[in-house]
């Protein structure tokens, strides 16, 4: 018998519709069930790409004698995270403040009234079982004990990632921005990359921050450690080198072992990224990677509606992997006279380079392109060897039986791999990279975005609408900015401003001076939380600190700007406890030291000169411009020869007739 997830329409819920536990879909009716039958729930959150989620799916929640312990003594309510990330928010917090760590699975127990007293991360069978039991017996003798300790941890759920209101200083100095940069310098890795740790994770938006760090503050060292790190991450096992695309992360400490499941805001992050440090670093294993991750989102992720959906599961056939992994006899078989070389580059081996599975996860050196001149290739013959060959082994692979695809398809990340696309489209001067970028936002517009700016979370199904969360607005509005920049067409740019303006009217405490991550009508649940920090993905409060400061400018808007502004003075001191995880709040750090460069180009060459401005590495810029316009900065510059000026704290300079003059004053 199926249970209730039978009826949803997320892939993950539906995975779980043949459990013998008796889940129910988070909403009315199982939180009245849990009230009216005094039954404790338990919260299990997941994503359908989670490896250890299908792990305690089989041990636990497929055995029957667990299940009817869930069924008796609970109400088991199953959340997709990615459908319901606020939900997912408290009680990821609640299990951080239990256990000092996190993940997902998440596994929390709550009161009946949702309130958490228990939780974790997976849990082995045996383990859960016992918890189960234990967690029952306490809430039927000691009720009070359960209580009281909801009530304290409740309480720390509310407080988390808020900071007073702080006075906004009148200059921030570079001796901030040291003290930010000295322990972080301290955890790179020189040996691989990154930082010292395993498991390792690109974080798109640290290497980001440190790479215009390390531009405008001349800091070689750094900048240095970004490429080498990107180089490493770009040549590991984490990135497929056959089909393209990155995994979430590798396992171990050397981006050799991914974990293989593939994410689409991983993804558009990070051909944002590489697509950057080629524009400051022209190397060909940065463009290699950025064609290839699009080809591979175009191709495998792209739904008919123009949208993109969100992942791909790390497992097929029940087997972490297999997918993508070969050993070497089929290398040979598959390329015959062409496998040695191959072979070498991609430091395939009899044992297999994966020792765990004894099979053959394709990574390189950094420095294995170097190969190809020892062999006599020059440059661009050995990235037409290279995609041959590829293609050969891409082909025998998709006769395999493919991992399974999430089908979801979620504002924020639509607008994170949007946003790669503009990026790479201004680097790398490809057309069909901008025309794939204008499609998805259609249909951004068309599916998420009302007439009056509210947002959904995702297209809405039979079953519920999701209205949008902060990260939804904040990253919309961000890739509508940039594909402004990009085409100089101001609808996108007016539309940004007035989802802009829905955001601050649903999700601004005024007196709180911050924005909460749910909406002032959604669904109340038992915190309403902030998000601060920046993660794997930077926090919707740091993007949209951004956006107001950016929008302002455009606008001329003060009141945008004083948000952003105060916004910011809020979260600087804590910016100095832990870089990296706040490191999109540390890019705006660099706009107030460095100042923003705001480049107005008009006249019937306005793209021609933007198209010429982007050969150039600027980090901190705004670009608008076209034959005419309502903007400030283009005000009473309309049908005058093309002219490029510079702005910079209300003050502009006189015309320039050339890019290259521009240039000369920016540096």
């Amino acid at each position: 018998m199926a249970n209730q997830l039978q009826f949803e329409n997320s892939p993950y819920l539906k995975q779980h519709a043949h459990n013998p536990v008796h889940w129910m879909p988070w909403g009315e009716e199982a939180l009245k069930k849990a009230q009216e039958e005094n039954k404790l729930i338990i919260i299990s959150i997941g994503y359908s790409a989670c490896h250890w989620c299908h792990v305690m799916e089989r041990e636990s929640f497929e055995n029957e004698v667990i299940a009817q312990t869930m069924n008796k003594f609970y109400v088991p309510i199953k959340i997709d995270r990615e459908e319901r990330p606020d939900i997912d928010q408290v009680y990821m917090t609640a299990v951080q403040l239990m256990t000092n760590a996190g993940g997902w699975p998440l596994n929390c127990i709550c009161l009946p009234d949702g309130r958490p007293i228990y939780g974790g991360t997976y849990f082995k069978a045996h383990d859960w079982q016992n918890i189960l039991i234990q967690i029952a017996r306490m809430w039927e003798e000691q009720p009070e004990v359960t209580l009281e300790y909801a009530d304290k941890l409740t309480r720390g759920i509310q407080q988390s990632e808020r900071f007073p209101i702080n006075p906004i200083p009148e200059q921030y100095k570079l001796d901030d921005l040291k003290d930010i940069i000295n322990p972080w310098k301290e955890l790179f890795d020189p040996k691989d990359g990154g930082y010292h740790r395993s498991p390792k994770f690109p974080l798109p938006n640290n290497w980001l921050f440190l790479l215009r760090y390390a531009v405008l503050a001349h800091d070689h060292e750094t900048l240095n450690h970004v490429h080498f790190t990107l180089q490493k991450i770009a040549s590991g096992g984490i990135y497929d080198h056959i089909g393209g695309g990155f995994a979430r992360y590798s396992v171990d400490s050397e981006w050799h072992v991914p974990h293989f499941e593939k994410m689409l805001y991983d993804n558009g992050q990070l051909i944002s990224l590489y697509a950057e440090a080629y524009q400051q670093h022209p190397l060909p294993l940065y463009k290699r990677i950025v064609e290839e991750t699009i080809t591979w989102a175009k191709r495998e992720m792209l739904a008919p509606n123009k949208g993109f959906y969100s992942a791909l599961d790390a497992d097929s056939e029940g087997v972490e992997g297999k997918f993508y992994t070969f050993d070497l006899s089929e290398i040979k078989t598959i390329l015959g006279d062409d496998a040695d070389l191959f072979i070498a580059y991609f430091n395939i081996t009899a044992e297999g380079n994966w020792e765990e599975e004894k099979i053959n996860i394709l990574n390189c050196d950094i420095d294995a392109d170097q190969m190809a001149q020892e062999a006599g290739y020059t440059s661009e013959e050995w990235e037409a060897y290279l995609r041959t060959i590829k293609k050969k082994l891409f082909d025998y692979r998709k006769k395999r039986i493919h991992p399974g695809l999430d089908h979801k398809q979620l504002a924020t990340w639509n607008a994170l791999l949007l946003n790669g696309l503009i990026d790479a489209y201004r680097v790398f001067d490809k057309q069909d990279y901008l025309e794939l970028a204008l499609e998805n936002a259609e249909f951004l517009m068309h599916e998420l975005i009302a007439e009056d700016f509210t947002m959904l979370h995702q297209p809405k199904d039979s079953n519920r609408s999701i209205p949008g969360f902060l990260d939804d607005y904040a990253f919309t509005i961000a890739a509508f900015t940039a594909l402004y920049e990009a085409t100089f067409e101001e609808k996108w740019l007016y539309t940004a401003k007035g989802l802009l303006d829905k955001t601050i009217e649903l999700f601004y405490d005024n007196h709180e001076k911050t924005f909460y991550y749910s909406a002032s009508n959604s669904e109340k649940l038992i915190a309403r939380k902030s998000e601060v920090m920046d993660n794997v993905i930077p926090s919707s409060t740091s993007t949209i600190c951004h956006q107001l400061k950016k929008i302002g400018l455009l606008f001329d808007n003060e009141g945008y700007i004083a948000l952003s502004d105060q916004l910011f003075a809020n979260v600087f001191p804590q910016i100095k406890t832990y870089g990296s995880a706040y490191s999109n709040w540390a890019i705006l750090l660099l706009e107030e030291l460095y100042g923003c460069n705001e480049i107005a180009l008009t006249g019937e060459d306005a793209q021609a000169f933007r198209k010429e401005l982007d050969h150039y590495y600027i980090p901190n810029k705004i670009v608008l411009g076209g034959t005419k316009g309502s903007l400030p900065l283009l005000l009473n510059r309309e049908g005058l020869k093309s002219k490029a000026y510079l702005c910079r704290n209300k003050t502009c300079s006189l015309p320039q007739n050339t890019i290259a003059e521009l240039i000369k004053i920016i540096e």
